[in-house]
């Protein structure tokens, strides 16, 4: 059946939505408006209002929000069209007649629900039996309890090609093909049998609670690792969410929406204590899912597998919410350690873990800017004027005029501070200013107050500098183990630089492979992204491995010089200051000394140089 938005709109404009609140909750008249306890959460202090001339209620304290079509099959459970049938014929409107195709499908599917259901019981029994050991052992192994069990409705499709016919053949052959229960050959005179065989069974649900597919997974060896129900008058796996029945609710209680990839996720976020978890259901995110999504949460969190397939199924899907953002319709992102899913987080670092990730989301724009930006080289014109066409076809493609705009002024404002080429850094001591000692070769004179020496010598490497460093470490993470060491022995004079350093080094020496996605996890995690962020952007000197194109054998090559030059210097300040307190004492031999120390600072300063010089 078609309504229109007209028709939908007069319904609106006839009912008055408090009178169809009231009979379920106490409403108290509170000016313009009514006051409430909230039907959607537990609460004491009211903060569900309801306003009839606006024609919406809202929770401010579960942010649950709609109108009175949506109250009906929220807070009712009605579906759309029984809720629309049953305002109508209150406001005296008549129902548009329906679609004949669409009468069709409803009433095909009035009763099929009942079969999913007694196909779901039969699972849940068959893996209580005898049968079911091997089964309960890998759910024992994955750390499914019997709890979990129950609440997702977990069972067992045990082997054999007519077990659940025979078991459920009183239901009627025809309906369970229906269902996809049982597969119809084609060939004529070919018997039916089970869809389902030696596969742990996972019930899937429409919003309503109502078992309306199921996915099996493999026990044993076998292919596919897991297999979905066929589209079926009930089942719709673009369309439908596993576990929307219960993380819709959740969602309201949390403030949140977490997306993950799997069933399996899903169930190991709830054994963790997250229960606002869904997932798709073995595809990758629809536009009719996203519209699922939004009606629960304008910002769900996509929490995809930390592999490569994870991260690009995240990118897909930002890619596909473009033409759909709106001011309070966006999506965000975290990305995961690299070859880890939600399942084996929790396992390793519990709920904590998660959290930790949870709690900084990366916004859409960062998530499509750091992929697009580090997806290939920026050495030549056109690879820079490739990047800056995706970015401008990206935000082109966002229906929000406004929003479009501003994600195209933030794009281009990032794209030209990474590519606008950068100065070098000057010498601390020009050849001009050399003098010749009585060797008769020239040496720099005294480094004066403030400069990068002496703030070596006597607090640490300069934030410049040291900015530099860590950015380079950031871009081209496999460098840190290799010069571990070294880096150890840099005293950084920034507190929050030094921090920032000790983590990577520590992550380094995690036994996960480490690139840059896994690195910005791991600082995530440890709540140090603001600190790579700053470093990223805080203007220091421009080495080669400062560009995040770089070619990876020059960064490494030139960050291993910049390193052991530093730890050099750092080395040579620290005897050129105790050499110049002797000579403060009187000792007359700490004067060649100090000549000596300074030709050496020199030269190390100079090689600093020559790796700022761009090419």
């Amino acid at each position: 059946m078609t309504l229109t938005p007209a028709f939908l709109d007069e319904l609106r404009a006839r009912t008055l939505l408090s009178s169809v609140i009231a009979p379920t909750v106490k409403l108290t008249k509170a000016g313009r408006e009514f006051k409430a306890c909230c039907p959607f959460h537990n609460e004491k202090t009211p903060s569900f209002t309801v306003n009839d001339e606006k024609g919406f209620y809202h929770c401010f304290g579960c942010q649950a929000h709609g109108d009175v079509i949506r109250f009906l099959t929220e807070a009712r459970g009605m579906p759309f069209m029984d809720a629309v049938k049953e305002l109508a014929s209150k406001a005296g409107m008549e129902v548009p007649a329906p679609d004949p195709r669409a009468r069709d499908r409803v009433e095909r599917a009035t009763g099929l629900t009942d079969i999913t259901a007694a196909a779901q019981r039969w699972f849940a029994e068959q893996l209580q039996g005898i049968e079911g050991a091997a089964a309960r052992d890998y759910l024992q192994n994955r750390g499914i309890g019997a709890g979990t069990v129950e609440r997702f409705g977990i069972g067992l499709a045990p082997a054999g090609r007519t077990r659940l016919k025979t078991a459920l053949e009183s239901l009627g052959e025809d309906k369970l093909v229906d269902t996809g229960m049982l597969i119809r050959p084609d060939e004529d005179g070919k018997a039916t049998y089970d869809r389902f065989r030696n596969r742990l069974m996972i019930p899937i649900r429409d919003v309503r609670g109502r078992v309306i597919g199921f996915g099996g997974r493999i026990l044993g060896d076998g292919e596919p690792k897991y297999l979905n129900s066929p589209e079926t008058v009930l089942f719709d796996k673009g369309r439908s969410l596993y576990n929307i029945d219960r993380a819709g609710p959740a969602s309201r209680q949390a403030k949140r929406l977490i997306v993950v990839e799997g069933y399996m996720d899903v169930i190991a976020l709830d054994r963790a204590g997250i229960a606002e978890a869904v997932a798709p259901n073995g595809t990758a995110l629809t536009e009719a899912q996203l519209e699922l999504l939004w009606r629960l949460d304008p910002a769900p969190i996509l929490c995809f597998d930390g592999d490569n397939a994870g991260q690009k199924a995240a990118i897909r899907a930002a890619l596909r919410a473009l033409p759909h953002l709106g001011p309070e319709r966006t999506l965000r992102f975290v990305a995961l350690p690299q070859g880890q899913d939600p399942d084996d987080l929790v396992r390793s670092g519990g709920r904590d873990g998660l959290e930790a990730l949870l709690e900084t989301p990366e916004p859409l724009v960062d998530r499509l800017w750091q992929h697009e930006s580090s997806s290939s080289a920026l050495s030549t014109p056109e690879e820079r004027a490739g990047l800056k066409q995706r970015l401008v076809a990206h935000a082109s493609s966002i229906g929000d005029r406004s929003l479009a705009q501003l994600y195209r002024d933030e794009w281009l404002q990032r794209f030209d501070a990474l590519v606008r080429p950068q100065r070098p850094a000057r010498s601390l001591f020009p050849r001009r200013e050399w003098k010749k000692n009585r060797d008769g070769r020239f040496v720099p004179p005294p480094p004066p107050a403030g400069a990068t020496a002496r703030a070596i010598g006597s607090g640490g490497i300069d934030p410049p500098t040291s900015r530099a460093i860590l950015a380079g470490l950031s871009w081209f993470p496999e460098a840190i183990a290799a010069h571990a060491e070294a880096l150890a022995a840099l005293p950084f004079a920034d507190r929050g630089a030094a921090r920032l350093k000790d983590l990577m080094i520590d992550a380094a020496f995690s036994g996960q492979p480490l690139d840059r996605a896994s690195l910005l996890t791991i600082l995530r995690i440890a709540g140090a992204a603001p600190l790579l962020d700053e470093v990223r952007r805080g203007g220091g000197m421009a080495f080669s491995f400062t560009r995040p194109d770089c070619d990876p054998d020059r960064a490494s090559r030139d960050l291993g010089m910049a390193i052991d030059t530093l730890v050099a210097k750092a080395e040579i300040d620290a005897a050129l200051a105790d050499a110049t307190e002797r000579l403060g004492r009187g000792d007359e031999n700490a004067l060649d000394e100090q000549r000596q120390l300074h030709a050496a600072q020199g030269e190390t300063t100079e090689r600093l140089a020559k790796l700022t010089a761009t090419d």
